[in-house]
Parts: C-alpha cells; sequence; structure tokens
C-alpha cells in the first residue's frame, strides 16, 4: 500500500486503532478523523510520530464543516486514494422513545458523513482510475435487533451504498466493499446491562469459541483496501466467527 492516501472515520476507535496502525504499516498514508481526544491520543502514542498519521478532530455531525475539512485535506495530501466509513454512534432505546431528530442524528454520521466522504474523494479517484471505498457495516443488518433500530437502519443503508456505489464506479477503477462486524469487545458493549451473559450468547452463537478482535477486523479491511482485492466489488463480508452465514 506503499504510496496510498486513507481517509479513515473512526480510526482511533476500539476496531479502529488497529487498522490505522497495519495500514501505516503497509506503507499507506492514514488520514485519521476521530473527535475522542482520548482515543486518538492513545493512538498517536500507538503510531510512535509516524509521519504517515494525518489526524483531525472534525465533527462528522456538521457535514458543510465536515466537507470544508476534506476538501483542505485533499489540498494538502492530493486526494484519497482510499476511504474507510467507519465512524458511528449507536444510542439504544425502545423505538417508541426515539424522536425523528435522534434517528436522523444517527444517519447523518452513520451514514452522510460517508456519503460526503466518497463526494469528495471520487474525483480524485476517477482521475487516477483507482480507488477503494470500504463501509463498516455491521452484524445487526443480518437479524434486526431490539433497541437499535436507527442504528441497524444506518447499517443496512451502508449495505445499499456499497452495491450502488460498486454498479456506478466500477467503470472509474474504484471498487466498493462492506464488512459486517460480529460482537467485539469494545466500548459499543457497554450498552448492555450484563457483560457477562452477553459475552456468553456471543460465544454460544459464534461458530469459533473465542471473542473476535481488532486484529479479524484490521485484516478484513486491509485485504478491501489494497491491490488484492481488485476484481471483488459490490461485496458485503461477515466477520462474526460464524455467529450468522451469508
Amino acid at each position: 500500500m506503499k504510496g496510498r492516501t486513507v481517509l479513515y472515520t473512526g480510526a482511533a476507535g476500539g476496531l479502529g486503532l488497529e487498522t490505522t496502525l497495519l495500514l501505516i504499516e503497509r506503507g499507506a498514508t492514514v488520514v485519521a478523523i476521530d473527535n475522542d481526544l482520548a482515543k486518538v491520543a492513545a493512538l498517536e502514542a500507538a503510531a510512535d510520530g509516524s509521519e504517515r498519521l494525518i489526524v483531525s478532530t472534525a465533527d462528522l455531525s456538521d457535514l458543510g464543516a465536515f466537507r470544508a475539512t476534506l476538501d483542505q485535506l485533499i489540498d494538502e495530501t492530493g486526494g484519497f486514494d482510499i476511504v474507510i466509513n467507519n465512524a458511528a454512534i449507536y444510542p439504544s432505546k425502545p423505538f417508541e422513545d426515539y424522536t425523528i431528530e435522534e434517528h436522523q442524528a444517527v444517519q447523518r454520521i452513520n451514514v452522510d458523513a460517508g456519503i460526503v466522504a466518497v463526494q469528495a474523494a471520487l474525483p480524485g479517484m476517477r482521475a487516477k482510475g483507482f480507488g477503494r471505498i470500504v463501509n463498516v457495516s455491521s452484524i445487526t443488518l443480518s437479524g434486526g435487533w431490539a433497541n437499535l433500530s436507527p442504528y441497524v437502519a444506518s447499517k443496512m443503508a451502508l449495505v445499499g451504498l456499497t452495491r450502488a456505489w460498486a454498479r456506478e464506479f466500477g467503470p472509474y477503477g474504484v471498487t466498493v466493499n462492506a464488512i459486517a462486524p460480529g460482537a467485539f469487545p469494545t466500548d459499543a458493549e457497554k450498552i448492555h446491562p450484563d457483560p457477562e451473559g452477553y459475552n456468553r450468547l456471543v460465544l454460544d452463537a459464534q461458530s469459533i469459541k473465542r471473542r473476535g478482535n481488532a486484529g479479524d477486523i484490521a485484516n478484513a479491511i486491509a485485504f478491501f483496501a489494497s491491490d488484492e482485492s481488485g476484481f471483488i466489488t459490490g461485496q458485503t463480508l461477515h466477520v462474526n466467527g460464524g455467529w450468522t452465514m451469508n
């Protein structure tokens, strides 16, 4: 991946950090978008001062400001060869307790920010005749999840965009794929009231009897971001230890 520039939203999170480090290790420059300052500090420390890590704390909920930030970063870096749409929020409560504004807030960050990122990056990809777009979906699209309806809807939307973009962007030399992580022990699990019971549920459901780790996701994303996946597009790879099979 030497010489490639990656735009990665949510890059400092529980699953993002390992992927960012792997991409840097393989020669890419990673523009990491994340506004969790503690996680950003941990990422910068783990990257050990690498010149191929560029951090931005852009607010994805302000789409106009986000686009302006991306345009500036494109001017500074020469454009993005790879876009990884990973940033997400996941409020949890019964459907009837959500306001429409709360639904829209989840959609704005989980889906619309990714649309903005691709709109910013695509002209450069098309000019080069090369691009990789990786959308991070979720196991929740396979069966639905109670009390997470805005999140589930947003992750299904990313799969729809993956297929539509793959069809449209293929002639440009741009591939578009998604990964759907299963249950990983990250901050997202803190929304569950019984962590130990949830851990047992996950292991019972999975065919592989260990919890997934950030490296499992990093390897999947790195594959879709690489030249090795050049004849694969429009696909969703489920990385969940065999919990669901598609």
